[in-house]
């Protein structure tokens, strides 16, 4: 009898590459897995093995004993799956596949959180050695495991040898863009999204906005636990209300389950036990960065990230607390009722503006990279199985089908009248922030890219002045063509206006 090829095979089966390789097992395909860590493949293999006694109709599992011995097994061409550290990891597996046998029209899919530019990078250097493909994978474990949001790019000719196991993979959802339970039919949250390294990027802003909606979050419950003194259960349970209506997501979800948690050693809310600093891997920062580099602001991302940063100087906080008393306002007369209202609609804004601000980021992007992103598609992406999921995504799938060329969120009709009737208790909930001593960096910076967007003119002009009186650095006048450059001799007696030639 002649032994099934294998459709795919899974390098290194640490907790993603695992539960993508059951996933696919899952739904039928047949793997071959392999790791240097042999603990890894075994449990690999066990839970393989319980899956086919389990239930009927899933794929067949192979121990890889060597990567050649992997390639040997799959079908050509050859696809197969990267869950290694991004960096060198990625490229060091890479020239072990190209040694043990690897050919031209086989495809390697990074599936890792490596920077899109390394992305790029490999794509030229593995041309004409392999097809070189990535997607990047977000939804943590259970996503992973159950379905996750697949965001792929490269060779667009490696894609339809991936997009049938990708589909069948992924998280879906149902006609009216809600997700749906493993197996139920539904529209995949997978697709193909572009060129070279734009998986990895839309992932990377994918990051940065869950950095901030994390944010967002948790300076609500900061408010309601230092200002309106509420216990973490009762906040936790105003969160799973919130939960029920236009704030439904994902880290809503969890937010709420978490402050409703009991700690298992001492009996007391286990939020409360937990230590005020803040890790992250850096996928954050890299959107704060590169925001910077395009010139496109998302200030709220950045703050997210520092907010993080803070979090680390544990030390100088305590000694802040005891030294910076704070001038604060009196609480005891707020209606509680009233402010998390407030606080509500606040946070519903603030994610609008967050979102806003990161797919202006990748709309500044693609325009100039000519990479053509479909932000309708992105959208529906993530509308499950990714970490940021959330109901309100379906609007903005909604917002861009109506608009492909919509050049700021905000300025969706829809998402217009929302913010107008919250407008108020978003600025009230700012305001309270300052009175009472309660950082909201994110809330705020959230607001004040709203206003921003609002003002026809900034005080840029006079900021170009000043660069200009201590730099001769030139400025543009409103009542002549904007491409001439003037300046102003300053520091002679009479001062002089100059033309100056480009």
């Amino acid at each position: 009898m002649t032994q099934l090829k294998n459709d795919i095979a899974m390098i290194g089966l640490g907790v993603m590459g695992k539960s993508l390789a059951l996933n696919l097992l899952d739904n039928g395909f047949n793997v071959a897995g392999f790791d240097l860590n042999t603990d890894n493949i075994e449990r690999a293999s066990s839970e393989a093995k319980l899956l086919n006694e389990l239930f009927t109709g899933k794929g067949q599992f192979t121990q890889g004993t060597s990567l050649k011995h992997v390639l040997q097994g799959l079908a050509k061409p050859r696809v197969i799956a990267l869950s290694v550290p991004a960096g060198k990891p990625v490229d060091i597996v890479v020239s072990n596949l190209l040694e043990a046998g690897l050919e031209s029209d086989d495809i390697v899919i990074d599936t890792g959180n490596s920077l899109w530019t390394d992305t790029e990078a490999r794509e030229v250097s593995y041309k004409g050695k392999l097809r070189f493909f990535s997607t990047a994978v977000s939804g943590g474990e259970e996503g992973a495991r159950v379905g996750p949001a697949l965001m792929a790019s490269g060779d667009q000719s490696a894609w339809q040898y991936v997009k049938p196991m990708w589909e069948a993979i992924a998280a879906k959802v149902d006609a009216n863009g809600l997700p749906v339970a493993q197996f139920e039919a539904g529209e995949a949250c997978a697709a193909y999204v572009g060129p070279s390294g734009t998986g990895h990027y839309v992932k990377m802003v994918h990051n940065g906005i869950e950095y901030a909606d994390m944010q967002l979050i948790c300076e609500v419950y900061h408010f309601m636990r230092d200002v309106l003194e509420m216990p973490a259960q009762e906040i936790g349970q105003v969160f799973e209300q919130w939960n029920n209506g236009v704030l439904n997501s994902y880290l809503m979800g969890i937010s709420a389950d978490i402050l409703q948690q009991e700690d298992l050693a001492t009996g007391k809310p286990f939020v409360d036990v937990v230590l005020d600093k803040a890790g992250q891997k850096g996928t954050g920062l890299w959107t704060a960065v590169n925001s910077l580099q395009e010139g496109c602001p998302t200030p709220t991302i950045a703050q997210a990230v520092y907010a993080r940063a803070m979090s680390g100087q544990k030390s100088q906080r305590i000694q802040g607390s005891k030294l910076l008393k704070g001038n604060v306002a009196n609480a005891s007369q707020l209606d509680q009722t009233e402010v998390i209202s407030e606080l509500h609609d606040a946070l519903y804004c603030a994610k609008l503006s967050v979102y806003a601000q990161g797919f202006d980021l990748l709309k500044t992007a693609s325009d100039k990279e000519g990479w053509n992103l479909d932000f309708t598609q992105i959208a529906k992406i993530w509308r499950a199985g990714c970490i940021i999921r959330a109901a309100f995504l379906q609007g903005i799938t909604s917002a861009y089908q109506q608009n492909g060329e919509l050049a700021n969120l905000l300025f969706d009709e829809v998402f217009i009248k929302q913010v107008e009737e919250r407008e108020l208790a978003w600025r009230i909930a700012v305001a309270n922030s300052a009175l009472y001593g309660v950082p909201m960096p994110g809330i705020s910076s959230a607001l004040s890219y709203f206003d921003s967007l609002r003002c026809e003119v900034l005080p840029a002009n006079l900021l170009q002045a000043q660069r200009d009186y201590f730099g001769s650095h030139t400025y543009s006048r409103v009542d002549r063509d904007q491409a001439e450059k003037y300046h102003v001799t300053w520091s002679q007696s009479p001062r002089a206006e100059v033309k100056v030639n480009a």
